[in-house]
């Protein structure tokens, strides 16, 4: 053997680098028994090769190993299901899929502020941490830095909170519009983006403990003003996305989801439709399905 491939991946991007090697490197053999996750420093010629897969490679003048990996690395050449992947946490991040997903989550947070903010909103930090409930929106986890073995009674046997921290019940929010609200009335147009929690004790999933919440707030805005924003906002930001990530989001069509470009194009390309609460009464009533519910 007088020569080898190195498939290299620094998180610059989505599709690794490949590297070639040959025996003129003083360190060829332990090159050659490098395993899978090790950690190599690279120095050489970056060349073209339009006529292979990748539209260029490295061919090495130097390979350093910095840090070793061994035969039993959990990551190999093979696709791993979700469920293994959640027992190797820590590695998972280095996977095809987690990286697409990352990559894209990372470029949608982006497309939303940029969208918010060319349209003249300003982004609102509301509390993640509260005494109100807005809205009763949902069960709500609750924050506290008392002894839990040894809560503080009132005379009357109740938690005595003027013992915790704030001096009140406090817990993580379900939303921060009650805040955004303040705001839109000195701003006119504000938005929140950020973590939400709800303690709902839903195993599904479409039900999640923990997730990031855009809330936008207009003051003189209507309805029609409503949907209209949320319309170009999903655009905005699929077309950024298809835009700027189109590496990652051809892994998906092809490996996670089979059509899922042509059904954001379509989105896309697509005015929404719009249709009132007594239309829809009437459209169910219509149907001839059975529903489980009353219309």
């Amino acid at each position: 053997k007088t020569f080898g491939f190195i498939v290299l991946n620094d998180g610059t991007c989505f599709k690794p680098l490949q590297v070639v090697y040959s025996d003129k490197l003083d360190n060829f053999s332990e090159v050659s028994k490098t395993n899978i996750g090790a950690a190599l420093i690279v120095k050489g010629k970056l060349v073209a090769t339009p006529n292979a897969k990748q539209p260029f490679e490295i061919q090495a003048n130097e390979v350093y190993v910095e840090g070793e990996s061994t035969p039993d690395y959990p990551l190999q050449k093979k696709r791993h299901s979700f469920e293994y992947l959640r027992t190797i946490s820590h590695l998972r991040p280095r996977t095809n899929t987690f990286q697409a997903v990352f990559r894209v989550r990372s470029l949608c947070a982006y497309a939303i502020h940029k969208f918010f903010q060319e349209q003249g909103f300003v982004y609102v930090h509301t509390p993640l941490i509260t005494g109100s409930d807005c809205e009763g929106a949902g069960e709500m986890f609750q924050v506290t830095t008392m002894d839990l073995n040894n809560v503080p009674k009132t005379e009357e046997g109740k938690v005595d909170y003027t013992e915790d921290f704030f001096g009140k019940p406090t817990n993580l929010t379900v939303s921060g519009q009650l805040n955004g609200e303040t705001y839109a009335m000195a701003f006119k147009k504000i938005y929140t983006f950020g973590p939400t929690f709800r303690a709902e004790n839903s195993n599904t999933t479409r039900h999640a403990a923990e997730f990031w919440m855009i809330e936008p707030e207009i003051a003189f805005a209507d309805l029609a003003d409503d949907m209209e924003l949320a319309e170009a906002m999903i655009k905005y930001v699929i077309k950024y996305v298809l835009e700027n990530a189109p590496e990652e989001m051809n892994f998906f069509n092809s490996f996670v989801d089979k059509g899922l470009l042509d059904r954001l194009n379509h989105v896309i390309n697509s005015e929404f439709g719009r249709v009132t609460y007594t239309e829809a009464i009437k459209l169910l009533e219509e149907h001839n399905d059975k529903f489980e519910y009353k219309v």
